[in-house]
């Protein structure tokens, strides 16, 4: 038997559009399950499922806000449509709201309560909790079923500068916990995954000067990391792999499965 087989699975990547969320689906279509990729950016997602296809895998684009509960909806009769009812949910969509990014400029008392909300929006509501609510059912039903939630190290100790960011992400780390006991009895697994720091779009220019040397805060991280270096998205994907699959993961709910480098394990 193949632990990693996942031929027979249909995964909805939300967020499939951005770097991270794209290198899981390419990692979960490589696998054998067929994909939709899920996002606002149709160039990035078209561009994502052509990738997947040149690969030898099976993928879609579909076009969807994870903040509007109607457009999840369309998102799950789209998938139906594809390539039949989804077996695995991955919620890959989010990131830092630079208005809620704390700075000795921009100190924490000056943030507005709209920002905070909106942050909070885009990471944990519209981020997690209403996919959770509209994917969850139908793998309810269907008394099976994969969720992975993409948390943050900072969810586990919030990160200078990004108060909001980290409240949101350690809210799902309890929200990831709370499903998982809940749908348990119908044998739809909920669990996270915290990646430490891989570089991309959103934290590049946080992590890199001009030049390409390190910033202060580049340096920071990689002091703090045992194993002295960023991670590639392509070191997230047995993760997912591991927890999108029944044969592999079928005794596995309402974990955090680490991707860090080790930086969560030491302090000083």
């Amino acid at each position: 038997m193949n632990l990693f087989d996942l031929t027979n699975e249909v995964a909805v990547v939300i967020g499939g559009t951005g770097a991270l969320g794209g290198a899981l689906a390419g990692g979960l279509a490589a696998s054998g399950a067929r994909v939709v990729v899920a996002g606002r950016n149709a160039a990035r997602g078209t561009e994502r499922v052509d990738a997947i296809s040149k690969a030898g895998g099976t993928a879609a684009f579909s076009e969807v806000d994870a903040s509007s509960k109607d457009s999840l909806k369309s998102l799950l009769a789209s998938t139906r449509n594809l390539f039949g009812s989804p077996t695995v949910l991955v919620n890959a969509a989010g990131g830092n709201d630079p208005r809620v990014t704390v700075t000795m400029e921009h100190p924490f008392e000056s943030i507005s309560a709209a920002d905070w909300a909106s942050n909070f929006d885009l990471n944990l509501t519209g981020g997690t909790f209403l996919p959770c609510q509209v994917f969850g059912p139908e793998m309810v039903a269907a008394g099976k079923g994969s969720i992975i939630n993409i948390a943050s190290v900072s969810a586990h100790l919030p990160l200078s500068g990004v108060v909001a960011y980290s409240a949101a992400k350690a809210a799902v780390l309890n929200l990831t916990r709370f499903l998982s006991r809940e749908w348990a009895p119908h044998h739809v697994r909920v669990n996270s995954i915290t990646p430490g720091f891989f570089p991309a779009e959103q934290n590049r220019a946080l992590l890199f000067n001009p030049d390409g040397s390190p910033t202060p805060r580049a340096a920071s991280i990689l002091s703090h990391t045992p194993m002295g270096r960023f991670g590639n998205s392509e070191e997230l994907l047995g993760a997912a792999v591991f927890l999108a699959s029944p044969a592999a993961s079928s005794f596995v709910t309402g974990i955090d499965l680490r991707v860090d480098g080790g930086f969560l394990s030491q302090t000083i």
